[in-house]
């Protein structure tokens, strides 16, 4: 495993008075500090952050809480615990750091996936969640900083859209190239908790920090008959778990992509990461088998595995340099695919996976089942805001015919689930449903919200 030095000199006890300074400005203020005083240390662990979090740290961790979620395990709500707001933000407080907090695990529920498969999310308690936000407001500006480019999940002013173009960026750079698409097996429950505080350990040495998180770590999980506790993964539903996830891949593949096999290859390499989900685009298949074969190595170094059956190496190569027609790859939901032009040329372009429509056209299936009783109107509201939401993701250029078919079978199933009604034959027949869908009930019509960024790029990506 790789190692930093660790630099006693960062922030230290003797920097009292600026602490002190710091702790009577503004959350955003302390926030920007910590930014600068990670980039001006940027290879040494910050010593002294428990300080940053006061009463003012407290509320506003406490305001950027989702209040609607479900209660944990002590079933208190956000408005249950808001009654004594400040006594119980100053008792959390003190008990954070004077090291008598005690994590709650983190309740377990089963959502359904689909009709056949069940997901897994974990619910913490409204103190627990308050906490974490707190820390990751300590911790997340001291990892933005280091954080690299090819980085885009769950980070501040990042989206999966920008992944997305990041990734076009590379394909038409490379015209196509050849693509390492990675699975990892189990990420989020895999993560190593001994090799995850070392990780840590290089940025961040405050022991009131390092001890919450700690204490997360082994909280466990209450099933509703037990609590389970592992040596390995990170505590689901809450706002840290995301961000250690982060801090780890970035060690585990971001910085050694970059600084160790970068320079080793001999053509071009992009690497596009969102959380666990990455694709390496490579301008060579020597490079590519390379790094195929030393992935799985690598990772199984840190304790995590790669999914030897659905990873592979896509040749996407440009037609013209390819005999056989490009293979296809997904990634973010979106299948990405070459396709000739008008003008001759090719241009790669992405539509909406066929995985992902098949999934969501099930879960539409299974809603309007369940509330086929409830007025048309409230269904209507409710469809509109689900189709609305599935454009504004997949509205992409060059996608327009998924979001219409995805639209044409989202109102057969409507109207399937409306005729079920009643026990007349014709109770929704499809002239009275295009009547009443189209007059007064009409669902959103597709739009592309992601447009290609300017004309330069359509140029490029039609060859031309």
């Amino acid at each position: 495993m790789s190692s930093k030095a660790a630099d006693p000199h960062t922030i230290s006890g003797s920097r009292q008075h600026t602490a002190k300074k710091q702790s009577s400005g503004s959350v955003q203020t302390r926030e920007n500090r910590i930014a600068h005083i990670a980039k001006k240390y940027a290879n040494s662990p910050l010593t002294t952050l428990g300080h940053h979090m006061d009463m003012l740290w407290m509320h506003t961790a406490y305001k950027r809480v989702n209040k609607e979620s479900s209660v944990g395990v002590d079933n208190v709500t956000a408005n249950q615990y808001a009654v004594n707001l400040d006594t119980n933000l100053a008792d959390l407080l003190q008990r954070a750091k004077d090291g008598s907090y005690r994590a709650t695990p983190v309740k377990r529920v089963e959502i359904p996936k689909n009709e056949t498969e069940m997901r897994t999310i974990g619910i913490p308690t409204i103190e627990r969640k308050i906490l974490e936000r707190s820390v990751k407001m300590v911790i997340e500006p001291i990892y933005e900083t280091d954080f690299l480019d090819c980085s885009y999940g769950f980070r501040p002013g990042r989206s999966p859209h920008m992944a997305l173009d990041a990734l076009g960026d590379a394909l038409r750079e490379m015209k196509g190239g050849w693509v390492l698409d990675v699975d990892i097996r189990n990420y989020f429950d895999s993560i190593p908790h001994a090799q995850l505080r070392e990780i840590l350990s290089y940025r961040v040495n405050d022991s009131v920090i390092t001890r919450l998180i700690h204490k997360w770590l082994k909280a466990g999980v209450w099933t509703g008959e037990r609590i389970e506790y592992s040596d390995t993964g990170t505590p689901q539903g809450g706002v840290i778990s995301p961000l250690l996830s982060n801090v780890y891949l970035h060690t585990v593949l971001d910085e050694w992509m970059e600084e160790v096999v970068a320079p080793k290859l001999e053509g071009k390499m992009k690497l596009v990461r969102f959380a666990d989900d990455f694709v390496i685009v490579f301008e060579k298949k020597k490079d590519a088998l390379r790094v195929h074969r030393v992935l799985p190595k690598r990772f199984a170094k840190y304790g995590l595995e790669i999914h030897p059956d659905k990873t592979r190496l896509v040749d996407f190569r440009h037609p013209w340099d390819s005999k056989e027609k490009p293979e296809t790859f997904d990634f973010l939901g979106f299948t990405h695919y070459w396709k000739k032009t008008r003008k001759g040329g090719y241009s790669v372009r992405k539509k909406t996976s066929s995985k992902k429509i098949r999934k969501g056209l099930k879960a539409m299936h299974q809603w309007c089942k369940k509330n086929r009783h409830k007025e048309l109107s409230w269904q209507h509201d409710k469809l509109k805001a689900k189709l609305r939401g599935h454009n504004v993701y997949y509205g992409v250029s060059g996608n327009y015919e998924s979001l219409r078919n995805f639209r044409h079978h989202t109102m057969r199933i409507w109207r399937y689930w409306l005729n079920r009604r009643s026990r007349k034959r014709d109770g929704m027949s499809w002239q009275r449903f295009y009547q009443v869908s189209e007059q007064k009930y009409q669902l959103p019509i597709p739009r592309i919200y992601h447009k290609w960024k300017n004309n330069k790029t359509t140029q490029l990506c039609l060859g031309i």
